[in-house]
This record gives C-alpha cells, sequence and structure tokens, in this order.
C-alpha cells in the first residue's frame, strides 16, 4: 500500500468515524472531524503530516 493511500483511507476512516459517532453516539464525537479536517488543513499548508510519520515507522 502506498503512502498516500494510507493517509486518505486513514483520514476517512477517522472522519467516518466521527460523524457515526456523532450521530448514534454523543455529539462530541463531531469533534473527531473537526480535529481531522484542522489536521488536513494544516498539512496542506506546512507539508507536516503525522500519519505519514507513523506509516514509515510501520514500514522501516
Amino acid at each position: 500500500m502506498s503512502k498516500k493511500k494510507f493517509v486518505r483511507g486513514l483520514a476517512g476512516t477517522v472522519i467516518t468515524v466521527g460523524f457515526l459517532g456523532g450521530w448514534f453516539v454523543n455529539d462530541l464525537f463531531f469533534l473527531l472531524d473537526l480535529f481531522a479536517g484542522l489536521n488536513l488543513l494544516q498539512s496542506s499548508v506546512t507539508g507536516f503530516c503525522p500519519p505519514e510519520i507513523i506509516y514509515d515507522k510501520m514500514r522501516a
């Protein structure tokens, strides 16, 4: 699996879990969506992406 696919899959999973948790469990789960969105935004500006670091450590 490529790094790009890993990062996109992780982001999609976090957003989906946050949405479903917010819809069915508790409104506070929507904060998980906010966290994922802010992380995507900052990584597009700075180039720093924590999931890429996790991917590199898993592959090493």
